[in-house]
């Protein structure tokens, strides 16, 4: 009977061994928060809504939008729900007399009142907060010299303080502080887009650089200061942007409403210039993302196992030597 048992139990099949661990299937991220942020360049700034119809028409849309003087303008329009095609409209119509109130009495300078109405009036009157995309209208403060980020409030006084360019305008006084265009401190808003959660940020640069060449008129002199002021601020700003877009209109004047037109086109072919740059740039960032995703993954798992071996060798030893053999702790082992 013993030889029988032997012979039954050597002609069996072997048991199989467990099967190997499946390693978990990549989570899948949501796409990067992307970030705009639009610079000042007075009617430079047109090239902005060339910049915007190029990428929606290439499937980037932004999520959130930030800008210093002439970019604030277009930014808050655009954050307000406008599409690139209605932004190009209105652009077209702008009257430079609808935003341009000149007050004799304080020395020539533009009081600013009409543009705060121009914005208010294009956004409906809603303010920063209750505009469609985040938004940030960066301004200076006189007092100080401190950068502000007006992220709530009265959208056209925001971008009015953000556009209220020194010996041009009159400064603006919000909650007993005094305030003058945000290029003196910010000339590309870089770091206000990342405050409001981007975590991929393509800049619109269209700052005057001081090129070697003499100003004309107040409003040239005026600017290339400016220009001179923030030219090593804002590049340490901009190093911080994942992709810099820079139209060619350092030519336009910054008064010079007539060249509009051209200007939107320069933004549209310098943005279709950099799409292949961004394209790189997010897939090396969404990349990034997911092999952080696995690494953390891997650490919980390596610190679940460790934790559960722990457990087997306490119980095992404190309460049931045997119990140590169970599979649980086999695995764990």
């Amino acid at each position: 009977m013993l030889a029988c048992l032997l012979l039954g139990a050597c002609g069996g099949t072997r048991p199989e061994p467990p099967p190997a661990p499946v390693a978990a299937p990549d989570p899948v991220l949501a796409p990067p928060r992307i970030g705009l942020a639009l610079g000042g360049g007075a009617a430079k700034g047109f090239a902005h809504i060339g910049v915007i119809k190029m990428l929606e028409a290439n499937g980037f849309k932004p999520d959130v939008v930030a800008g210093t003087s002439a970019g604030s303008v277009v930014g808050a329009m655009y954050a307000s729900g406008m599409d690139p095609f209605r932004l190009q409209e209105h652009a077209v119509a702008l009257d430079e007399a609808s935003i341009r109130d000149v007050r004799l009495f304080s020395g020539g300078l533009v009081q600013g009142l009409k543009l705060q109405e121009y914005v208010n009036d294009q956004v409906r009157g809603r303010p920063i907060e209750r505009l469609r995309k985040p938004f940030a209208a960066v301004a200076t403060r006189l007092e100080t010299g401190e950068r502000t980020v007006f992220v709530r409030g009265n959208t056209g006084q925001a971008v009015r303080a953000s556009s209220s360019v020194p010996g041009v305008f009159e400064p603006v006084t919000i909650g007993g502080y005094q305030y003058v265009d945000g290029g003196v401190v910010s000339p590309v808003p870089v770091d206000a887009a990342r405050q409001l959660g981007a975590e991929f940020v393509i800049a619109v640069d269209i700052s005057s650089k001081a090129t070697g060449r003499r100003p004309d008129g107040m409003l040239g002199i005026v600017n290339q200061s400016i220009a001179i002021m923030g030219q090593r601020l804002g590049e340490q700003e901009l190093a911080r942007a994942d992709v810099v877009v820079r139209p060619r209109v350092l030519d336009i004047g910054g008064a010079d409403f007539t060249q509009r037109n051209r200007a939107i086109l320069e933004g549209e072919k310098a943005a279709l210039a950099a799409l292949p740059q961004i394209r790189q740039a997010l897939d090396a960032l969404q990349a990034q993302r997911l092999q952080d995703v696995r690494e953390r993954q891997a650490r919980a798992a390596a610190q679940r196992a460790a934790d559960a071996a722990a457990q087997c060798e306490d119980g095992g030893s404190r309460w049931n030597p045997f119990r140590r053999d169970d599979e649980a702790c086999t695995a764990a082992r």
